[in-house]
C-alpha cells in the first residue's frame, strides 16, 4: 500500500518577496555597516562657523586685553590686538588679589582639584550603593537626595558660614573644601550611569570569586563608571574653578583668594578699567583651557574602555 504524501503548499510570488525582505535588508546593513559617511561641503562651512562664534568671546578678551581704559571702551570698538598686553598682564600678575595672581591661581587649583577629587570618589560610591545594594530606605534616602537639589545653594550661605566659623575654618581655603566634597548633583548623576551600564552578572560574578566590596569597586565598578567620572569631574572643576559667590563671602578680608575673588577687585578706582579685568580674566581662562586640551580626550577614551557589550 503506499502511502499518500500531503501536497506542498504552493507560495505565490508576493510570499517569496516578503520572506526575501528580511534578508535583503539585513544584507544591506552589513554592506553599510564598515562605509563612512563623507561631509559634504556645507557640514564643514557650518562647522567652521559654529567654531569661530565659539573663539569669538575669548579672541576678544585677548584683544580688550591688549588696548588701555579708553581704547576697549570706543565706539567702534577694536578688533585687532593692541600692544598692551604683556604689561596689562604684568599688571594683573603683581597686583590681583594683593598678592599677585601666582598666588590665586595656585589657591584656584587646589580648591578646584580637591573638591574634585572629592565629589568625584564620593558621588561614585554613594552611586554605587543607590544604584545596585538593597538596604533598608533606600528609595527614601535617594528621595532626599534628590529634594535637596530643588534648594537653592543662596538659602545655604548663612547658616554654612556660621558652621565653618564655629569650625575655626574661616578665612581658610578649607572653609572652600569641606562643603563642597560631595553634592547631591554628582550622587543622582553616578546612581543613573550605573543602573544601566553596570550589569548585576558582574557584582554576582565578582562575589563569588571571592571579592570583597572594595575590590569589586576598584575593579568593576571603576573601569564601567570611567566616563561618567570623566565627565562629572570636567563639570566639577570647570564650576568650582568659577565660583564666585561662596568663595568671597568665606574668605572675606583674607589675603589668599581663589582667583574669581582677585579678579573682583581688579580695575576698580575713578573709573573702571576694563582692560585690566580683561587681562586679568585671559589669566583665569587659560587654565580651563588646558584642562579641556589634556583630559578631554579621556571622556572618549574612557567610553570606549568602559563599555560593556550586551
Amino acid at each position: 500500500m503506499t502511502a499518500v504524501h500531503p501536497a506542498a503548499p504552493v507560495r505565490t510570488a508576493d510570499q517569496d518577496a516578503q520572506a526575501q525582505a528580511p534578508r535583503r535588508r539585513l544584507r544591506s546593513v552589513r554592506k553599510g555597516a564598515g562605509r563612512q559617511h563623507h561631509a559634504g561641503p556645507l557640514t564643514y562651512a557650518v562647522l567652521v562657523l559654529v567654531a569661530l562664534a565659539s573663539l569669538f568671546p575669548l579672541y576678544w578678551t585677548l584683544v580688550a586685553a591688549s588696548t588701555d581704559a579708553h581704547a576697549v571702551v570706543s565706539t567702534p570698538p577694536p578688533m585687532i590686538p593692541g600692544g598692551n598686553l604683556f604689561k596689562n598682564l604684568s599688571y594683573v600678575w603683581h597686583n590681583a588679589g594683593g598678592r599677585g595672581m601666582g598666588v590665586a591661581l595656585l589657591n584656584s587649583t587646589l580648591v578646584a582639584g580637591s573638591v574634585t577629587i572629592g565629589t568625584v570618589s564620593f558621588s561614585l560610591l554613594a552611586g554605587f550603593a543607590f544604584a545596585k545594594l538593597q538596604f533598608p530606605g533606600r528609595g527614601a534616602m535617594m528621595g532626599l537626595v534628590i529634594a535637596t537639589l530643588a534648594v537653592p545653594a543662596q538659602l545655604s550661605v548663612v547658616p554654612l558660614f556660621i558652621l565653618m566659623k564655629n569650625l575655626g575654618q574661616g578665612n581658610h581655603l578649607s572653609a572652600l573644601i569641606l562643603p563642597s566634597l560631595v553634592t547631591a548633583f554628582g550622587v543622582f548623576f553616578m546612581r543613573q550611569f550605573l543602573v544601566q551600564a553596570l550589569p548585576s552578572e558582574l557584582l554576582e560574578a565578582a562575589r563569588m570569586d571571592g571579592a570583597n566590596s572594595l575590590r569589586v569597586v576598584w575593579h568593576v565598578v571603576v573601569p564601567i563608571a570611567r566616563p561618567a567620572m570623566a565627565v562629572l569631574g570636567m563639570l566639577t572643576f570647570v564650576q568650582s574653578w568659577n565660583d564666585f559667590l561662596w568663595p568671597i563671602i568665606a574668605m572675606n578680608g583674607s589675603s589668599n583668594p581663589t582667583v574669581q575673588v582677585a579678579l573682583a577687585g581688579l580695575g576698580t578706582g575713578w573709573s573702571t578699567d576694563w582692560s585690566i579685568i580683561m587681562a586679568g580674566a585671559l589669566i583665569g581662562t587659560l587654565p580651563l583651557l588646558l584642562v579641556f586640551v589634556l583630559f578631554g580626550k579621556h571622556i572618549v577614551g574612557g567610553i570606549t574602555q568602559g563599555a560593556v557589550k550586551g
